[in-house]
């Protein structure tokens, strides 16, 4: 990036030595906007950590922050990546705020209790890509479920998508070979996409929700907001649930009551099908344009008891996704063999381990964040979520890769890229490489995201 730090004079050295160190692409200069509330970079925490003293993070707010606060002087590229973790933390406290009846954070709450988060009243993916290309409802109306589905109960979300599948012709259908995640219970697991009022109302005044509006649009898709704009910028959100079974303690997790949908248009074979259940948080993609970041913010969190990671202790008794007393068909990392019946009773689990371990910056930060939450509101479900990394382009303006050489070059979540894992180039999973690629139905560019292709 080319960035103009507030703290000191404009970045202009090639960091090769860093480069070499963390695999990373050297950085330039960018401007990065400041917001007022992170003053504190992870480079200071460590030098007063070493002194004895111990600098608190940023409040816990409500607050989404607008773009990425580089306070050091000299940032070299594991500053600029704990800076960039930072926000990626103070985002997943914003979004799982507690919502209002008007689904902004609510007045005089905290983070803590388990109750309905900010972005769970946000746009889900298939409210706004309607049959026949509809105009979605306006933002705070939702379409009615599934006719299957009426009659169930209230519920927080609808959960239909069971993984990224290649028979499913939307944004699921990325070009990887995969399929579902099964939990240690044998249920599959369940997904959502969301998005923020900004995105949404950018797909609505540009027409993109339907394949006419987006044959009229006739451009690329750019979810920039407007020069000047005090808007927070486009976010989607990919989420990832587990159905609540015997073997899991529901306390440890964030639940709602979702309306677990299974569509046969979109799984061959099986029939219609709809249960009113509770469901678990397990994974949380939080994807953010930033005014600095064309590319977009990559920020994916975990479940702490979803799995191991590589060449690490598996000294937890119970893992959501893995068995370490498995003894038949324990292959990791293998999609489970079709076909592939969302309405099964039990299916055989998926075992699962992380490829690429958390890095020591990253798991410091998490527990810094974990204890606030503790200290915030004891017991609370939020400790039991760790940042697994965040993705950022190191040179956002680069003329000859629109990625903008991604730090991490790898970046992958267990539950929402299971069977991509790894640093293997154009086969593991890159946020930035894997969302380039993506268009909308007339062919164009869409911005990083592949919402778009679900028009009709």
């Amino acid at each position: 990036m080319n960035h103009r730090y507030r703290s000191g004079p404009p970045l202009r050295t090639p960091l090769a030595a860093a480069a070499l160190v963390f695999a990373l692409a050297a950085c330039t200069d960018s401007h990065l906007r400041p917001e007022p509330h992170d003053t504190l970079s992870r480079a200071d925490i460590r030098n007063h950590a070493r002194s004895g003293d111990t600098l608190p993070l940023p409040p816990l707010s409500s607050t989404i922050p607008l773009e990425i606060s580089v306070p050091q002087q000299k940032p070299n590229l594991q500053d600029l990546q704990d800076d960039f973790d930072l926000f990626s933390w103070q985002s997943f406290v914003a979004v799982n705020w507690p919502a209002g009846p008007d689904g902004n954070p609510k007045p005089g709450a905290s983070i803590g209790p388990d109750v309905p988060t900010v972005w769970e009243n946000w746009k889900e993916s298939r409210d706004i890509f309607l049959p026949g290309g509809a105009t979605p409802p306006p933002w705070g109306q939702d379409p009615p479920p599934p006719d299957v589905c009426k009659g169930k109960g209230a519920a927080t979300l609808n959960l239909t998508q069971v993984g990224k599948t290649p028979n499913v012709l939307d944004e699921s259908g990325e070009p990887f070979e995969t399929g579902p995640l099964i939990d240690q219970n044998g249920q599959y697991v369940r997904f959502a996409i969301m998005a923020n009022q900004d995105m949404f109302n950018t797909i609505v005044s540009d027409g993109l929700y339907s394949k006419a509006g987006q044959a009229k649009f006739a451009q690329p898709a750019n979810f920039a907001q407007p020069k000047g704009s005090k808007n927070v910028g486009a976010i989607m959100i990919k989420s990832s649930w587990k159905v609540m079974g015997a073997n899991d303690d529901v306390s440890r997790f964030h639940t709602i009551q979702a309306l677990v949908y299974t569509n046969p248009g979109e799984h061959e074979g099986v029939a219609a099908a709809c249960k009113r259940q509770t469901v678990g948080l397990v994974g949380l993609h939080i994807a953010h344009k930033t005014a600095d970041e064309p590319q977009w913010v990559w920020s994916t969190f975990e479940h702490v008891d979803n799995v191991p990671s590589d060449g690490e202790p598996i000294d937890k008794s119970h893992y959501n996704f893995y068995d370490k007393n498995c003894t038949k068909n324990c292959g990791v990392n293998q999609p489970p063999p079709r076909p592939w019946n969302p309405n099964a009773a039990h299916t055989q689990p998926t075992q699962v381990m992380r490829e690429i371990p958390l890095t020591a910056s990253t798991k410091a930060l998490n527990a810094r964040y974990q204890a606030a939450l503790q200290k915030s509101y004891p017991g609370t479900v939020w400790a039991n979520y760790e940042l697994i990394s965040t993705q950022w382009p190191t040179n956002a303006n680069n003329p000859t890769d629109p990625t903008g050489n991604p730090a991490p070059s790898f970046l992958a979540n267990a539950t929402l890229e299971t069977y991509i894992q790894g640093k293997v180039p154009q086969a593991s999973s890159s946020c930035m490489a894997c969302h380039n690629n993506a268009t909308m139905t007339n062919g164009l560019t869409s911005d990083f995201t592949y919402l778009l292709q679900r028009a009709q």
